[in-house]
């Protein structure tokens, strides 16, 4: 157990003075945003108010293209 705690201690020593790690946890912290940002949007399952009008809006143009042919 002690042997998992010091290679533990040692990697978050080396993320904290590696820049490279730094900015890998920065990218994370965006993604993670950007995913929120999406899924307030879209909705979880197409039932947002973005997922509702594209579903509306493809239903509309099927409908037209299907009476046009």
């Amino acid at each position: 157990m002690l042997k998992y705690y010091i290679q533990t201690t040692e990697a978050l020593k080396n993320l904290r003075t590696d820049e490279g790690g730094v900015v890998s946890f920065e990218y994370i912290i965006v993604a993670a945003c950007i995913i929120g940002a999406v899924a307030a949007a879209f909705g979880t399952g197409a039932t947002g108010a973005i997922g509702t009008a594209l579903s509306g809006g493809i239903t509309a143009i099927t409908t037209k293209f299907t009476a046009a042919v």
